[in-house]
C-alpha cells in the first residue's frame, strides 16, 4: 500500500468496522474535509449510522448525487459492524448512481504513519479476541511484508520483532505487553479505530474495480450452527 496523488473528487467515507461509527466527506480538489463525525461505540452502529451520515452530508452542504465515490472499511472487524457499513455504502452508491470502493481496516490504520515516514515498518494489529489479533506488516514504501491474517499474539510478536517498527491498532498494547526484552521498544498508536479522514483519503486514491465492497472477515463467525440441533432433511 502506498499513499498516492488524488484525482479531483468528493468522497463519502464510512467506517463501522471496529469501536467507532464514523463518516466524512472529503473534497480532494480543496484537499480538505468538508465534514466529519466519529462516535466511539462498540455496539449500536445500525441505529447510529444513517443519522450520522445525514448530519455529515448536511454539514458538508452536499447531496448524494454530487458525490463521486463512496468508500467503506471492509474489515477485518466486527461481523455486525462490517455488515452495517458495507450495506449502507452499497445502498447509497446504488441510489446515487455512484461507485463504492472497499478499503482494508488494516490499511486505513497504517496510512497516516506511512505518509509521515515510509522508511520504518508499520505493524498493524487489531484485537480479534481469544488471544488472537488481525495482523498486517507494511515495510518501507508501504509494501506488504506480511499479508492480512489472523494470528496468536505470540506469532504476531515474532512477525513484528525485527528491528525498529511502529505498532498500530486496537491490539497494540496487548502485543507490546508480550514484547521481547531484547528487542527495541516500538512506538505505539493504540487508537480503537482508524482515522476516518484517512479512510476518505484512501477511498479517493483507490482504483475502482467496479466490484461491490465485500467483507474481509479473515475468520469464521464465532457463532456456528450446532449439528445436533439441525432438523433432518426429508
Amino acid at each position: 500500500m502506498t499513499v498516492i496523488d488524488f484525482l479531483p473528487m468528493r468522497v463519502l467515507a464510512i467506517d463501522t468496522a471496529l469501536a467507532a461509527c464514523a463518516a466524512a466527506v472529503l473534497d480532494t480538489e480543496r484537499a480538505a474535509l468538508m465534514a466529519s463525525e466519529s462516535l466511539p461505540m462498540l455496539r449500536g452502529h445500525a441505529e447510529a449510522l444513517m443519522p450520522l451520515i445525514a448530519r455529515v452530508m448536511d454539514q458538508a452542504s452536499i447531496e448524494f448525487v454530487e458525490l463521486d465515490r463512496i468508500a467503506v472499511t471492509t474489515g477485518p472487524g466486527s461481523f455486525t459492524g462490517l455488515r452495517v457499513g458495507i450495506s449502507a455504502a452499497r445502498g447509497i452508491a446504488l441510489a446515487a448512481g455512484k461507485p463504492a470502493v472497499g478499503l482494508s481496516t488494516l490499511a486505513a490504520y497504517a496510512a497516516p504513519h506511512i505518509a509521515q515516514d515510509d522508511s520504518i515498518p508499520v505493524v498493524v494489529v487489531v484485537d480479534a479476541r481469544h488471544e488472537q489479533v488481525y495482523l498486517q506488516v507494511f515495510g518501507p514504501g508501504g509494501r506488504t511484508l506480511v499479508s492480512p491474517r489472523i494470528a496468536p499474539i505470540r506469532d504476531a510478536v515474532r512477525a513484528a520483532a525485527s528491528g525498529p517498527i511502529r505498532l498500530v491498532g486496537s491490539a497494540a498494547e496487548m502485543v507490546l505487553a508480550a514484547w521481547p526484552a531484547d528487542q527495541p521498544v516500538p512506538t505505539v498508536d493504540a487508537r480503537p479505530a482508524p482515522d476516518i479522514a484517512w479512510v476518505a483519503r484512501l477511498g479517493a486514491a483507490a482504483a475502482d474495480n467496479h466490484a461491490a465492497p465485500k467483507p474481509l472477515y479473515l475468520r469464521a463467525p464465532d457463532a456456528q450452527p450446532q449439528d445436533a440441533s439441525r432438523l433432518p432433511r426429508r
